[in-house]
């Protein structure tokens, strides 16, 4: 399944820039909300208040379906933001910002990567949508006319479809969003303060989790510092898999030569996103950097 995780890192790597590009944040300011967090989850949320039947949706809906964050961090953002900007404003500018911080990151590899977007639209429509709430939503949209909007949009589709399967995973491991934070920040090195601060977690949260995580054997203490144990780290690699087995659903019809086909169209616009220094490495998505 290697193929299909390098895939999705060039994939997410797309999508990512709505949450760093000024060209996004600046968006979601003209659109009214208020401040960066605000922006980010009404961007990101405004398709599930899209599909809603009052067109908004509360703070319980998004918490359930990011997963990874702390309750009051979201309940910050979430309704308030629709009484800011309707969510139809918020996808037209989540939309036209990211294509346009696409066009400004790689105008050299973005005619390549658009060759992927049929591929990737059939490949968007795949999978079936049991259990995946922000897949629906995304998959459920108008796809924009702008053909850099249009695979922007496909490849959040795609993004969000893999999230919702990961978060899957997680939940059929027993792990909580918290305890994959603190697995991650474990395993790969990552502060603590790095996934902590950045989704909401309070210290005492934090260290809870934690001696929940080394009492069921998946953190180790038997060191200075806590560092995840075998047990921990293999929970984390069958949800890695499991992951990749959701994703792959995607392209089971079209077949790995698609598959492949739109790797390599995305490969030197993800790369030169990666290498252009707006993404963070590490970040609190845990995307790998898609230019090794």
């Amino acid at each position: 399944m290697d193929e299909i995780r390098q895939l999705s890192i060039r994939i997410e790597t797309l999508h990512a820039v709505t949450y760093f590009a000024d060209e996004s944040r600046d968006a979601a300011r003209d659109a009214g909300l208020r401040g960066f967090w605000m922006g980010y989850f009404g961007f990101r949320a405004a398709p599930l208040a899209a599909a809603a039947g009052d067109g908004t949706v509360g703070a319980d809906v998004v918490t359930d379906a990011f997963y990874n964050f702390a309750p009051a961090m979201v309940e910050r953002a979430i309704p308030d933001a629709w009484t800011f900007a309707s969510p139809a404003d918020l996808l037209a500018a989540r939309a036209s910002s990211a294509a346009a911080a696409l066009r400004r990151l790689a105008p050299g590899d973005i005619d390549a990567a658009r060759a992927a977007a049929p591929l990737l639209a059939a490949a968007a429509t795949a999978a079936t949508d049991e259990r995946r709430p922000l897949y629906a939503a995304n998959r459920a949209l108008d796809i924009p006319d702008d053909p850099v909007a249009a695979l922007w949009q496909v490849c959040t589709t795609m993004r969000e479809q893999r999230g919702d399967a990961h978060v899957n995973a997680l939940r059929d491991a027993g792990v909580s969003g918290l305890d994959a934070h603190l697995l991650l920040a474990a395993d790969d090195g990552i502060p603590d303060e790095v996934l902590r601060n950045s989704r909401g977690w309070s210290e005492a949260e934090w260290e809870h989790a934690r001696a929940s995580l080394i009492g069921r054997g998946l953190l180790d203490d038997s060191g200075e510092a806590a560092t995840i144990s075998a047990a921990g780290r293999e929970v984390r690699a069958e949800v890695e898999r499991a992951t990749d087995r959701a994703a792959f659903e995607c392209w089971r019809e079209l077949g790995t030569d698609a598959m492949a086909t739109v790797a390599a169209a995305l490969q030197g616009a993800a790369a030169t996103i990666a290498r252009s220094g707006l993404i963070p490495f590490p970040n609190p998505m845990g995307l790998p950097s898609a230019a090794r």
